[in-house]
């Protein structure tokens, strides 16, 4: 079921958000050549905390049942998303995705971006910029009474479009009064397929985008999830709200 917020709920949801963009912000100061993802995770659930919020992904489980151990995910180059922060230290020419979800006042907010660390290739620039930009292509499509795949269509076709390819399984969801609802949203699709979006939907909207082979397999550690190929791939997403004109984007300073 497709969840449609109230206004008290809305206004809940947006400052989870806000906390959310804050570290996003502050972590993305911090990236830099030597620093360990694990000192990124301790930066963010020191910020998250002092918000009086929660790290919202700290001991979530899924349906392996593990928890997960951090309040980040940190993915690097060829790991998609849900990397956990360890004592790896950042390269000079590495890619980080980092996935940020808080929750506050029991309403959840969440969003990612991907960095480059030092001097990257040609190559991992146009990655980064193609993902990002799909995400705002998709962004647009959601407003009243479009359909949710019009959201999927515009990110496959732009990002296949540009010589990428959109991982096929994994996908973004609905967000709010839980981490993850309904509906489910692939960044592949047909055009005009889907539920209707309606005012009051907030949605997390997130292209995971792979140089190579849209394929994944899970890691050994039962979350990371990696490219196929061991290719490099980005991630870039933004927690939203379904206006009857142009889309809000909640996950904003």
């Amino acid at each position: 079921m497709i969840l449609i917020k109230s206004k008290k709920e809305i206004d809940y949801i947006r400052e989870s958000c806000r906390i959310v963009a804050q570290t996003l912000l502050l972590l993305k100061s911090k990236i830099d050549i030597g620093v360990t993802t694990k000192e990124l995770d301790l930066i963010a659930e020191d910020y998250i905390r002092s918000c009086d919020a929660i790290p919202a992904f700290k001991g979530y489980s899924q349906g392996n049942g593990v928890k997960f151990p951090a309040s980040i995910c940190t993915s690097v180059n060829d790991e998609v998303v849900h990397g956990i922060p360890s004592e790896y230290k950042l390269k000079d020419g590495d890619i980080i995705s980092i996935d940020v979800g808080v929750k506050k006042n029991n309403y959840f907010g969440d969003a990612a971006i991907t960095v480059g660390v030092g001097k990257i290739s040609d190559e991992q620039k146009k990655l980064i910029e193609v993902t990002e930009r799909s995400l705002y292509i998709g962004i647009e499509q959601a407003v009243e009474s479009n359909r949710l795949q019009d959201i999927s269509y515009a990110i496959q076709e732009y990002v296949e479009s540009n010589g990428f390819s959109v991982v096929r399984d994994l996908c973004g969801h609905g967000v709010g009064k839980y981490l993850h609802e309904d509906p489910s949203i692939p960044n592949f699709g047909k055009k005009g397929s889907g539920p209707k979006l309606k005012r009051g939907m907030t949605l997390a909207i997130e292209p995971m985008v792979n140089v190579g082979s849209w394929q994944v397999k899970v890691a050994n550690d039962n979350w990371t999830i990696k490219t196929f190929d061991g290719k490099d791939s980005a991630h870039f997403e933004h927690t939203i709200l379904v206006t009857d004109n142009k889309p809000e984007i909640l996950t904003v300073c």
